[in-house]
This record gives C-alpha cells, sequence and structure tokens, in this order.
C-alpha cells in the first residue's frame, strides 16, 4: 500500500532529549512513532473498515504456481542372483 508521510511541530531541545533516550532503549523514535500510528489506527477505525482497506492490498509476494507433477511410475531394477559354488 502507498505511503504517505505527516510531520509535527515539536520543540528542537525535546526532540533531541527524545530521540536520545529512545536510542538507549534501542529503538527509534520512527519506529515508536509508527507503533503508536498503528495503536491509534486500531483504536479508532471501526473492524470493517480495517477489514476492507486490507483486502484492497497487494499481496507481499505473489503466490507461486504449483506445479502438476506426474506420479513416479516403479523402475524395473535388476535382481542380484547367487552363484553357489560347489
Amino acid at each position: 500500500m502507498k505511503k504517505t508521510s505527516i510531520s509535527i511541530d515539536m520543540e528542537a531541545e525535546k526532540l533531541r532529549a527524545l530521540r536520545f533516550y529512545t536510542e538507549k532503549k534501542e529503538t527509534t523514535l520512527e519506529t515508536e512513532l509508527e507503533d503508536f500510528l498503528a495503536k491509534l489506527y486500531e483504536k479508532y477505525v471501526p473492524a470493517q473498515t480495517r477489514e476492507y482497506i486490507e483486502s484492497m492490498e497487494e499481496p507481499a509476494e505473489p503466490p507461486r504456481p504449483r506445479i502438476k507433477r506426474q506420479p513416479r511410475t516403479p523402475v524395473d531394477t535388476p535382481t542380484a542372483v547367487s552363484e553357489e559354488v560347489v
């Protein structure tokens, strides 16, 4: 699905501190915002609408066509003949 960007204003010093502390937690501000937006989406968009939107998405990877194979036929294998020494 096509993505778009949003922008918000925040005081520079607060943003710098926020980035600093999210990195200390081994994450990024962008990751945290994406997670939060996903939660907001689930909270406010009705399930039927989400289902409809998801049904319009293209699959990430097109399904691979199944190849119909012919069943194997048994192959005649020579049988070992043992000779007796008399």
